[in-house]
């Protein structure tokens, strides 16, 4: 099963958190892109922009923020970090 956790913070305080789900034969990039359209589906949020910035962190530590700078719109909160929990065997 492929788990990715997503957190809204503010003030470093995590204001909504939402554990994504996968057991489909999707490839990891396909099944990431697809846990990030159904987070910020569930709270109301564009796609955010990855940055080459934000692919490097992702790359080294298996999580990322996506921060003002990764939105085309105001966002009412500090970041958005996602973090891959478990992968399938």
């Amino acid at each position: 099963m492929f788990r990715l956790w997503g957190k809204l913070m503010k003030n470093n305080r995590l204001i909504k958190d939402m554990v994504y789900c996968d057991e489909s034969d999707l490839n990891r990039t396909r099944k990431i892109f697809k846990g990030i359209e159904q987070i910020c589906l569930t709270y109301d949020l564009a796609n955010p922009i990855w940055l080459e910035s934000t692919i490097q962190e992702f790359k080294r530590h298996n999580k990322c923020r996506f921060g003002k700078d990764n939105f085309m719109e105001t966002i009412e909160f500090d970041y958005l970090e996602i973090q891959v929990l478990e992968e399938d065997d």
